[in-house]
């Protein structure tokens, strides 16, 4: 057996990040917001032992025109910490991740709300920490604009240290439950945060016991230099982006060299490319579903999803010609930006297939084949060091869920690349995460 295995997450927010999936023959049209339908795939999702069920959020319908907006199906959907509760109760192993925007909440909420879903579930939360690309989000919490790159980058830094500081506010002994004396628990292992920083200002504690994981995972997804800082230093999962191969190996070896100089062990954080799936009993089969999904994309979207990636309204470009050389400055992501910039100059692609290619699957790593074909590029990617894992995006749904887990899992396993069965019951424990010591209160 290898000695290492993959790890395997899937990215259900939206529960397809094509944008056709929807209008795909067989799947459920607002499977976004279909609460019996994605308990279904939760449970499918567990059924094939897969890591965690990951939630993306935004806070904001996606800032596009109108005539591509009005085809997308991102615009109404659960909000996340309100949604993995009730999966916790339908699912027993299945690990829970949802994203918090450090930007638009305040650092107690967060610790709160990560807690609370930690215990319901028995300790299988996870927090993914966002700054928030979509300035459109800033609109709906008292701003005329959205906060600076670099600002938020240092805020998140900042709110990292606060919640995971709530977290630690009791000892995991503090509850004594002692009925005959009639004390619920033991002051001398209550701590108050009293944080005082650049941004924020808390006073603590918090008011729920300290989480299951004694942390919820926390999870990021900036590859950005700022991303890829606060990542190695904060992050115990990193849902990454990149397409190829050789790009994904230095992005992987930085992360971990930037984990080994802040003094963490580099087992420790967990690198998972978002990968976008689709499964056939042929090669043919598997490229011909992929261009059927791809025939149902509107040129509308396409062209509003590269300009939500560029951060500027790509339609003013002269559509045959390649993309300006100086685009104007964007406060949105901006690795997501540099990536699709590279994959122009490096195809020499013009504006309009630059769009084509952005406006399905958001022009993410695409694994397109047999099981075999797939199970053969992720065992590679494993082994060279370019993930330790994916976060699985499916092109349509249930169909899209049901081929991988009923045909790319097994085949992952005969190879002895995945699990057979889960070996322990929280998400710390399915990916191989120690348990953080309270920084507050000593075990021994």
């Amino acid at each position: 057996m290898p000695a290492r295995q993959l790890v395997l997450g899937a990215f259900m927010r939206p529960v397809s990040i094509h944008t056709a999936a929807w209008r795909y023959p067989g799947a459920v049209v607002d499977a976004n917001f279909n609460l019996p339908a994605l308990v279904r795939f939760a449970q499918t999702l567990e059924r094939g032992k897969f890591d965690a069920f990951f939630m993306a959020d935004h806070l904001a319908v996606m800032n596009m025109p109108m005539e591509a907006l009005k085809r997308s199906a991102t615009v109404t959907s659960f909000d996340p910490l309100t949604l993995l509760p009730a999966l916790a109760m339908v699912t027993s192993r299945l690990g829970l991740i949802a994203t918090a925007s450090t930007t638009y909440n305040e650092p107690y909420h967060v610790a709160r709300k990560f807690a609370s879903l930690d215990h319901i579930s028995q300790g299988r939360a996870g927090w993914n920490l966002v700054t928030s690309g979509n300035p459109a989000e800033a609109m709906n919490f008292g701003r005329d604009e959205h906060v600076e790159h670099a600002t938020r980058y240092r805020r998140a830094r900042e709110f990292y240290d606060v919640v995971t500081g709530l977290w630690d506010s009791w000892a995991d002994d503090a509850f004594t439950h002692d009925a005959e004396t009639g004390v619920f628990f033991d002051p001398t292992k209550l701590h108050r945060l009293d944080h005082r920083g650049e941004f924020l200002k808390v006073q603590g504690p918090l008011n729920i016991a300290r989480p299951v994981q004694g942390w919820p995972v926390i999870v990021q997804a900036g590859s950005s230099e700022a991303g890829r800082q606060i990542g190695a230093e904060t992050a115990e999962a990193i849902f990454t982006a990149q397409s190829d191969i050789g790009e994904a190996k230095t992005f992987y070896a930085d992360v971990k060299a930037r984990m080994v100089r802040a003094g963490r062990h580099r087992d420790h954080c967990k690198i998972m490319p978002g990968c976008f799936v689709v499964v056939g009993d042929t090669v043919a089969e598997a490229e011909a579903k992929k261009r059927h999904l791809d025939s149902l994309v509107h040129p509308d979207s396409g062209m509003a999803s590269l300009s939500v990636q560029l951060g500027t309204d790509a339609s003013r470009f002269d559509l045959d010609a390649p993309l300006p050389k100086h685009l104007p400055e964007s406060n949105a992501s901006k690795s997501a930006r540099d990536r699709l910039i590279a994959k122009a100059e490096r195809d020499q692609l013009s504006v309009r297939e630059l769009a084509q290619y952005v406006g399905g699957a958001f022009g993410t790593l695409e694994m397109i084949g047999t099981p075999r074909t797939i199970a053969d590029t992720m065992e590679r990617w494993l082994h060279e060091e370019a993930a330790d894992g994916f976060n699985v995006m499916f092109p349509f749904l249930p169909e899209g869920l049901d081929d991988v887990v009923d045909k790319v899992v097994p085949e992952l396993q005969r190879r002895g690349l995945f699990r057979r069965d889960y070996e322990g019951t929280t998400l710390r424990d399915h990916l191989g995460l120690p348990r953080p010591a309270n920084r507050f209160f000593s075990t021994a």
